[in-house]
């Protein structure tokens, strides 16, 4: 459920209407909804009430726009952060240290250091040398850095081959038959609270099997680490629960998951840590467009160019993703098109062939579920500056993002003397 909705024929977010945004902040722009992040936290936490001991981190990679943080932060989240740059992004938003974990397959020396700084609560590491190096830092500051040990199950998470983390041939994770001899090494090493182990397989995913087929996998780990002698008193279960992105589509609930995830981990007497994303924040955000005009092609449908591009939103150029389209104020009429942007490359295309509302030179249009991998996988490309966000929050808005222009992109850069 989202808070975009008609009203008398025009698309609000909240209680207000898409057209005031357009007018006062220009497009494109981000629209997010505090209403529909709260409840889809709201929901998420409800559906874990089965687990006693947990922690819920937002994926700070989904969305990390201070505000949105913020509206997180108040709903008791903590957050998984992925760089340096996220987890002072968290911090910023107030989400309290203890409540930080830090992922990530190629944390640097000095993202190490910073989390050992700002005393984190859990670091998850993805293989021996990792775990040696943040030993070494943590000893050097007399402090016992609290670990998970990532583990790659080798499950199909039968996702974006792009976004799936837990096959054999992908980067992350220890490989579940090395999981034993690594823990023991490192286990050992002072400066290191190895207390657990996290696993995460992917994004989007549309089917609970494959995480009950990991979660099993990490039980059993966790039952032969005990009996070998060591104490786990953490699991880190990742995140990856899916979104419609189609109208139609039907996806696993929250209920669903949190229902699965307390019968599997009954006997495991741990503390869970979840990392959802794009389930909390995909359907809490838009992304509004304004049609440049509409091109005639050959003998096939034609082209409505709207002003948002792939540098705006790179998901259907890099995965071929799917986002509803829709007119802001539709008449009623509909057409098929080729719906792309005005980059000069032919994967600045968002869809093709799409039955959509009837649109023409002028009219406002949303591409939805955009409130996750969206305006943080922007880019400049084509010099085209940065989108502007907005958070509403029933009748008002805030721009929580100021748009960036060309010019102050290019303000950064320098000629050297010698080129005078």
């Amino acid at each position: 459920m989202d808070h975009f909705t008609l009203k008398n024929g025009v698309l609000h977010a909240e209680d207000v209407p898409l057209p005031q945004i357009a007018v006062e902040v220009g497009t494109p722009v981000y629209v997010y909804s505090r209403a529909t992040l709260e409840r889809h936290a709201q929901v998420f936490t409800q559906a874990l009430d089965g687990v006693p001991s947990k922690l819920i981190a937002f994926a700070v990679k989904a969305n990390p726009n201070l505000a949105v943080l913020k509206v997180l932060q108040r709903q008791g989240f903590g957050a998984d952060v992925v760089s340096g740059g996220e987890l002072m992004r968290a911090l910023a938003a107030g989400m309290s240290p203890d409540k930080i974990v830090f992922s990530g397959v190629g944390k640097t020396r000095a993202e190490l250091e910073l989390g050992l700084e700002k005393q984190i609560g859990q670091f998850n590491i993805e293989s021996r040398e990792e775990g040696r190096e943040l030993a070494e830092l943590a000893t050097a500051r007399g402090l016992q850095a609290p670990v998970c040990l990532r583990i790659n199950p080798d499950v199909d998470a039968k996702t974006h081959e792009k976004i799936s983390t837990g096959k054999a041939e992908n980067k992350f994770g220890i490989p579940l038959v090395h999981a034993r001899e690594v823990f023991d090494e490192l286990a050992e090493l002072e400066g290191l609270n190895l207390r657990g182990v996290a696993v995460h397989i992917g994004s989007q995913l549309a089917d609970l099997e494959p995480l009950e087929t990991a979660f099993g996998k990490v039980g059993q780990l966790v039952a032969d680490l005990r009996a070998a002698g060591h104490t786990i008193t953490h699991v880190d279960l990742g995140g990856g629960l899916g979104v419609p992105y189609k109208a139609g589509d039907i996806l696993p609930p929250p209920s669903d998951y949190g229902a699965m995830v307390a019968r599997v981990t009954a006997d495991w007497g741990v503390h869970l840590t979840f990392e959802p994303g794009r389930v909390i924040a995909g359907n809490a955000g838009i992304l509004l467009t304004r049609v440049i005009r509409v091109k005639r092609g050959g003998n096939g449908p034609p082209f409505v160019i709207v002003d948002a591009a792939m540098n705006d939103l790179a998901r259907p150029a890099l995965y071929g993703a799917w986002h509803d389209f829709d007119a802001v104020q539709p008449t009623g009429e509909r057409m098929t098109a080729n719906i792309v942007g005005p980059i000069c490359e032919t994967g600045d295309t968002f869809a093709r062939d799409r039955d959509c509302d009837a649109l023409q030179s002028g009219d406002l249009a949303v591409f939805r579920t955009a409130g996750a991998y969206g305006a943080t996988m922007a880019s400049s490309y084509n010099s085209r500056g940065f989108v502007a966000e907005v958070l509403v929050d029933g009748d008002r808005y805030a721009v929580v993002a100021e748009r960036l222009a060309a010019a102050a992109i290019m303000d950064a850069e320098q000629v050297p003397d010698w080129l005078d």
